[in-house]
């Protein structure tokens, strides 16, 4: 069965009925070998999936949406792409589910940058499809949320929220406002911050593989 996103999978090494899914979105430019890097430190039980976003940059990276820039450097997004790869990846959830024996009720995206970017855009518009988000290095954009998101029910979603302090892509100013945001809409969220730039550090994937654990 041909899906709407091209993936890589690591199946569970210890089978249950249901296996958990860890769906890793990755960052602008880049592509799904990326944080499929860290598939081997995770835990066994999951299903480990990472997609590809949908737009070609050629050699090799891809976009979740465009990134422009206007005559006086100014950047800004493509909302509407953004919100056809939301729902994509939204789809992209039930097909994975249609096909792997995976547990609805143990759904989680990890994100990085413009993945994280996503991975708030569908938790927060889909939480019946996902239960934890690990965003890294990203910010909520409420503009490619779903209109009547706020009608619903997030008592099921936690969220692992982090920035390194010395990022020059996504100020880590944007990066501490989810917690705020999240937490209006009664979301238990873990915010934490590194000494580091636009990536991912040792203690960043330790804490976060430990918050994963803390069932």
């Amino acid at each position: 069965m041909k899906l709407s996103l091209e993936y890589l999978v690591r199946e569970p090494k210890i089978r249950l009925d249901k296996n958990p899914l860890l769906l890793l979105i990755h960052g602008y430019g880049s592509n799904e070998e990326d944080l499929f890097s860290f598939a081997k430190e995770l835990p066994e039980e999951y299903y480990i999936i990472s997609a590809r976003a949908p737009y070609n940059m050629q050699h090799g990276s891809y976009a979740w949406y465009a990134i422009n820039f206007d005559a006086d450097q100014n950047k800004f997004s493509d909302n509407d792409q953004a919100r056809s790869s939301r729902d994509l990846i939204a789809n992209f959830i039930d097909e994975l589910i249609a096909i792997y024996p995976i547990d609805t009720e143990n759904v989680t995206l990890i994100g990085f940058s413009q993945g994280t970017i996503l991975s708030y855009a569908v938790a927060l518009s889909h939480p019946e499809k996902v239960q934890r988000v690990v965003a890294m290095s990203g910010y909520i954009n409420p503009e490619i949320l779903e209109e009547n998101y706020l009608k619903n029910s997030f008592t099921n979603l936690k969220i692992f929220s982090s920035h390194g302090t010395a990022d020059q892509i996504i100020p880590v100013e944007w990066g501490r406002k989810a917690k705020p945001f999240l937490e209006n809409l009664g979301i238990k969220t873990t915010y934490k911050e590194y000494p580091l730039g636009h990536g991912v550090s040792p203690q960043n994937f330790y804490d976060f593989k430990n918050w994963l654990l803390e069932k």
